[in-house]
């Protein structure tokens, strides 16, 4: 919870505990107190926290160069699009700072894309219940009325469909003729842990291939290992136009990616797109590492073994409570439904069970542990939450009551 006397404006319902300390999947905080991380910065630390060698790199890159401006040839940079083209696919990269930035590039290539094919109003598909970002175009592409809410007039051009509907895709492009492109999650994240299905990816390519859209994949969460494969994209053999990461690949350094082939990689001239601090020599040096690591230690596979422990686990002890809804999810990106809001279990889970987790659209608990967690944290993450439901119904914690068992936790 924000202090009245802070300086720092209300957009975010902080919870009362502030982390001083870390190590994997575990963190600590300004009392001593230790707590498991089932988030890891909401798909950000896949590779956990104060993991050795990303110290190290930055450490070191620190000492040497931080920023040039974009206005340079940065060789990281060049490194890093190097990688990433060959891990995905794709043939140019254009670097930023976060995921809304790599989605704002990806929105931009749609609209010269139809304004090459002369269509003056071009349109992009979008489906319910997506999340893109906060800024006003992404804000716009999303589908969630409460994020937009109090931000309207959103920008025109998206045409908002039923995720993973087929039928709802055909149906538009029979009916406009403006559509230029198709934005879409393979796992819709925010949007409650909904996995599409691979027929309906592989449809999407189908429709695009046939219309002569964009096939734009948000990978922004799914991406880089987390759903058992190093795309979510990659479980129905499909190949995009256009990717769009971040999260994941600085491990907590802010860095996001525009990715393109064919047609959509040669859309951007000089002076069209820009960032001041993207690709910057510490960002992409961090996020080659990152790169290094997974690759190495194997964690898209590892994230497909221990995400099919932790479904496992959570069918076994939860499948029967009376609460649950559903429990889905592919690889570590894994979501429980109950069947009412549950958004205060976020400030009990901290407060009961020294557990860190999310809850999204309302009545989804999200699951997005570190890749490099041990099979017995999984199983702890498991009993925390069947304990967590366990109690449910129990009112919610004060705000006193969990400052209180923070710093006197039980033994």
């Amino acid at each position: 919870m924000q202090a009245a006397t802070s300086r720092l404006m209300r957009a975010y319902a902080r919870q009362p505990v502030s982390f001083i300390r870390g190590s994997g999947a575990r963190l600590w905080d300004e009392h001593g107190v230790e707590y498991l991380d089932a988030i890891a910065g909401v798909a950000v630390t896949s590779l956990g926290h104060a993991h050795p060698e990303i110290a190290a790199v930055i450490a070191q890159q620190a000492g040497l160069l931080l920023h040039t401006s974009n206005v340079f040839r940065i060789d990281w940079q060049e490194r890093l699009g190097e990688r990433l083209c060959a891990l995905t696919g794709m043939q140019k990269a254009f670097f930023c700072n976060s995921g809304a930035e790599a989605n704002e590039a990806a929105l931009k290539l749609a609209r010269l894309h139809g304004h090459r094919r002369q269509i003056a109003a071009p349109r992009i598909l979008v489906m319910e219940n997506g999340f893109h970002g906060r800024s006003i175009a992404t804000l716009s592409a999303s589908g969630n009325p409460s994020k937009q809410q109090g931000f309207e007039p959103l920008l025109p051009g998206f045409h908002r469909l039923p995720y993973d509907d087929i039928d709802a895709v055909r149906q538009a492009a029979a009916q406009s003729p403006d559509i230029v492109a198709v934005l879409v999650e393979p796992v819709q994240g925010e949007g409650g842990i909904r996995v599409a299905g691979t027929g309906y990816l592989r449809a999407l390519r189908a429709l695009c291939d046939q219309h002569g859209w964009l096939l734009m994949l948000d990978e922004i969460q799914a991406g880089l290992g987390r759903t058992g494969a190093w795309f979510g994209h990659r479980h129905a053999d499909i190949s995009p136009d256009v990717i769009t990461l971040a999260k994941a690949l600085g491990n907590g350094i802010p860095i996001g990616a525009c990715l393109a082939r064919g047609a959509a990689a040669d859309l951007f001239s000089p002076g069209q797109h820009g960032s001041t601090f993207g690709g910057n020599p510490l960002a992409c040096r961090v996020a080659c590492s990152v790169l290094d690591i997974m690759v190495r230690d194997k964690l898209p596979e590892r994230a497909a073994a221990l995400g099919g422990r932790l479904l496992a686990g959570l069918q076994a002890a939860l499948g029967a409570h009376p609460h649950v809804v559903a429990i889905r999810g592919q690889g570590l990106m894994v979501g429980i439904e109950l069947d009412r809001p549950c958004k205060e279990l976020v400030g009990r889970a901290l407060a009961e069970q020294r557990l860190l987790i999310t809850v999204t659209r309302d009545k989804v608990i999200r699951l997005l542990p570190p890749l490099v967690c041990d099979e017995t944290q999984i199983d702890d993450i498991v009993a925390r939450i069947t304990r967590l439901l366990a109690s449910d119904g129990v009112k919610a914690a004060t705000t006193a009551e969990i400052s209180e068992q923070r710093m006197h936790p039980h033994v």
